[in-house]
């Protein structure tokens, strides 16, 4: 017991998911990017464990099947500490994106691999993004029938259940032979209304004294006990932000994290709290074998590049300029290795990372996540001069012919490479990634970004030789000879662009590769809009006085459409 409300037991669960695998973040962050993330699920269960046991509590932890995969031994440690294991589903889907057959298939996979790491019996579920409504509860049905011994994914929310107000409490629900324990999100009840109390993005968006006096009142008048959650990634403010998400969806996420212990302190303070399988008396059974699932479902599809065999790999260098980019260094790190496995049968790939005088914790991280990798060399600028003069650097750090650069924030997929290297035939000198191509794509990127970058392309069409469809992507292979010694005059953006339009008015030969281009996830970008198209401007008139004043190159530009 633990304070003068103490003497009613209270149900207490904790979710086990990391910050980018969140509903508020699912329509950036797709779910085969999971595993690019810095995992910090492993730092933040143990703060949540460290936190359960100030106070002496024992809670449910629903889990997604994935991390009971990924990362078994964090939830061996959440079982081997006296909390029970259930599934939160094996991804973080929403029941709108399972049919029925679909949505058994999820639970038991997610129960199979849950099982496997805890060695625990698996008796309760909670479903992975959103709550059951009305129109949902065929779910329940599914569950019985699986053996399931609880749920708690009913969400009374406004008018949902309004004609049911049993439905805001614990009930049995019976489905033929089978029956299973329904714990509905916990909700305050206003002249027919619903409103959510229950725990979680609740707790850091309303105000702490209404909270505060709502949860009070329920301990006060209702017979069931309420129902308190967080997740273990609201213990963690320090977390990195996905600015890519819309503002809405970044303050449902990121508001209020720093104050989060300190609200659930209290709660824990002011009431005893249990799991929901000790409240119904279940024992922490050890795991019993199960019939092995149907359909085999791989916990991560693995890009392989269509390689044929090649005893002699081509050596290839991969240029990354970096300024402040200590958000985005994990998600670049664990990408590198999938793209070196992809393309190892047919290239032998070399990085040269090149820290453009960062002022955060760039130069450090580099050199923890590179620094000891023999095919990985890290250089830097004492100040910071601009992103083409960072790939400059590194293509003269190459020891390679051909020679490739990539945005630090992935916003290409450098497993794109696999398709651009192979259009730099011994007669190119050049090949640019191309959204814009009619072949190529863009994901989520700002439209203002969009209407740039395509007006800026309209307008080098009218000056250059070859009629590109993108001009500004810094996504590109090149031969080292052709490259190494161009007069680029300008360092940041426009030396992207004033690279190519030099190969293009000295007669160098260049291809266009269709890409997808996809909004950075990490981080910030650092181009400064007006002063770039300025810049762009000056750069335009500059090299239009280049092509009057030169004479027409003998090679005819080659047009790469595909």
């Amino acid at each position: 017991m633990h304070g003068p409300a103490a003497d009613k037991q209270h149900l207490l669960s904790v979710v086990l998911e990391d910050y980018f695998q969140v509903a508020p973040l699912r329509g950036v962050v797709k779910t085969e990017q999971w595993h690019l993330f810095e995992n910090r699920v492993e730092v933040n269960t143990h703060k949540a464990l460290d936190l359960l046991d100030e106070f002496g509590i024992k809670a449910t932890f629903f889990v997604l099947g994935w991390i009971a995969d990924e990362m078994p031994e964090v939830v061996r440690e959440v079982a081997d500490r006296g909390h029970e294991i259930a599934s939160k589903g094996y991804y973080h889907h929403s029941l709108s994106q399972l049919n029925p057959a679909e949505f058994r298939h999820d639970l038991l996979r997610s129960r199979e691999a849950l099982e496997r790491a805890s060695r625990r019996r698996v008796n309760g579920y909670r479903i992975g993004h959103g709550w059951f409504g009305p129109q949902d509860l065929w779910a329940l049905d599914v569950l019985a029938e699986e053996g399931f011994a609880y749920d708690s994914s009913l969400r009374p929310i406004f008018r949902a259940f309004a004609d049911d107000q049993s439905r805001r409490l614990p009930f049995q629900h019976h489905h033929g032979d089978a029956s299973l324990w329904e714990f509905p999100l916990s909700s305050w009840s206003l002249g027919g209304w619903s409103f959510p109390i229950a725990g979680g993005n609740y707790l850091r968006q309303f105000p702490h004294a209404l909270m505060q006096r709502a949860v009070a009142r329920w301990h006060r008048t209702c017979p069931a006990p309420f129902g308190l959650y967080f997740h273990v990634w609201e213990l963690d403010p320090g977390q990195p932000r996905i600015h890519a998400a819309p503002l809405l969806e970044r303050i449902r996420q990121y508001r209020n994290l720093d104050k989060m212990p300190a609200i659930i302190r209290h709660y824990l303070r002011t009431y005893s709290f249990v799991g929901i399988g000790d409240y119904l008396g279940l024992e922490n059974e050890a795991a019993k074998p199960r019939p092995p699932l149907t359909e085999t479902a791989k916990m991560r599809a693995v890009r392989t590049a269509d390689c044929p065999p090649n005893t002699e790999r081509q050596p290839v260098t991969v240029v990354v300029p970096c300024f402040n980019e200590s958000e985005s260094l994990h998600f670049l790190a664990n990408t590198l290795r999938g793209v070196e496995a992809s393309l190892e049968g047919r290239y032998d790939l070399r990085f040269v990372f090149v820290d453009d005088g960062s002022a955060d914790g760039t130069p450090g991280l580099l050199a923890k996540l590179f620094g000891d990798r023999t095919n990985c060399a890290i250089v830097s600028h004492p100040t910071n001069r601009g992103v083409a003069a960072a790939i400059l650097t590194g293509i003269q750090h190459a020891d390679t012919e051909i020679v490739c650069s990539m945005d630090c924030d992935c916003t290409y997929d450098p497993h794109q490479l696999q398709s651009l290297i192979p259009m730099l035939k011994e007669d190119v000198d050049m090949v640019t990634a191309s959204p814009y191509h009619p072949e190529g794509q863009v994901r989520n990127v700002q439209s203002w970004r969009l209407l740039l970058s395509r007006g800026l392309s309209l307008l080098y069409r009218g000056v250059l030789h070859h009629r590109f469809y993108t001009y500004t992507s810094c996504f590109r292979a090149y031969r080292r000879s052709a490259v190494v010694d161009l007069p680029v005059r300008e360092g940041h953006f426009l030396g992207v662009v004033e690279m190519l339009a030099l190969l293009d008015l000295s007669g160098g030969r260049l291809a266009e590769c269709p890409a997808v281009l996809e909004v950075r996830l990490l981080g910030r970008a650092h181009m400064k809009v007006f002063r770039t198209i300025a810049g762009h401007l000056r750069l335009l008139a500059r090299m239009g006085w280049m092509r009057l004043k030169l004479p027409r190159p003998t090679v005819q530009p080659e047009e790469r459409k595909a």
